[in-house]
């Protein structure tokens, strides 16, 4: 019994295994794979015409389909007959497997279905590029009824597959049209350990792009400029304001704003000099400016008085 029973846990143990190595493959990665075969498609396609770049203007032209059907079929010998698997999916440790067997174990695609595939694929891309080309060089009566049955099975095919597409968004199997009829679908190569991650990282870049987000759509809806003269007046004690003269040509000496000599002097209303491109565009940015020594509002923009000579500012 003890015999037994631990054959019987081993099969179940065999079994568990081989479940989880023929876990079904995220939809998101068999897209991905697809991607990457058209992608080393173009690749292979660009430098191979490289090579004939020195030729003669269109000479590939006249036998493009042909050469490129030559082309992915010498992919297909190296990757689907040999590996069972596309480029695409040997980088995302994917293959197919033949989805008509019955054993739990992996079995790969059968000799036919490797056939079949290339001639669905490679075969019907070459058909359908040459199919029109055929039939005019064959002189067909009814050319135009041969052309609009292509069209109608073209279109029917697209059909086919635009309704398996969304089959698989539903159910993650079979990705495409062939796939679905010759009966193939894509497994793990081996099995997928649940991987931890840690969300710390994360978080703390999800916290500092939010905040620097909140920064950037706040920082223009405040007036620094009027936030310094407020902070100015709070920090420097407010005195009286005299109307002396003698108090308007010691603070004559520079500007409030720039702390430079002033240029074309002028006031606003206050005790305090400014540089009359200093004054204009602080006003012009902010219609309620204030001076940033006394938080006077300004009222008018006016030149320094001609009572106060400006020999009297440089004898102080």
């Amino acid at each position: 019994m003890v015999g037994i029973y631990e054959t019987f846990r081993e099969d179940m143990t065999s079994k568990e295994e081989n479940a989880k190595s023929t876990n079904r493959v995220l939809r998101i990665s068999q897209l991905d794979a697809l991607e990457l075969n058209k992608a080393l498609e173009q690749l292979v396609w660009s430098q191979f015409t490289q090579c004939f770049h020195g030729f003669k203007p269109g000479l590939l032209a006249r036998f493009e389909p042909e050469v490129k059907a030559c082309l992915w079929l010498f992919l297909w010998r190296f990757t689907i007959y040999s590996k069972n698997a596309t480029v695409g999916q040997s980088v995302l440790n994917i293959q197919y497997k033949n989805d008509f067997s019955p054993n739990l174990r992996y079995q790969p695609p059968s000799k036919n279905q490797k056939i079949w595939y290339a001639v669905c694929t490679i075969g019907g891309r070459w058909l359908e590029e040459r199919c029109y080309d055929l039939l005019r060089n064959h002189h067909v009566a009814s050319f135009g009824k041969v052309k609009q049955c292509v069209n109608f099975v073209v279109g029917l095919l697209k059909l086919g597959g635009l309704i398996n597409f969304l089959i698989f968004l539903q159910r993650g199997k079979f990705a495409t049209l062939t796939e679905r009829l010759l009966g193939i679908h894509s497994v793990f190569c081996m099995p997928q350990n649940i991987r931890e991650v840690g969300f710390e990282y994360m978080n703390r870049e999800l916290l500092w792009h939010g905040f620097a987000e909140f920064l950037i759509f706040l920082l223009p809806l405040i007036n620094v400029q009027k936030l310094k003269a407020k902070l100015s007046s709070w920090c420097i004690p407010l005195t009286g304001a005299p109307n002396s003269d003698n108090i308007l040509a010691t603070s004559g000496k520079e500007c409030s704003l720039c702390g430079e000599w002033p240029t074309l002097p002028h006031t606003i209303g206050c005790e305090h000099i400014f540089c009359y491109f200093c004054a204009k565009s602080s006003f012009l940015f902010d219609m309620y400016f204030t001076c940033p020594k006394c938080g006077t509002e300004v009222h008018s923009l006016q030149p320094l008085k001609s009572g106060i000579e400006m020999s009297e500012v440089n004898a102080l």
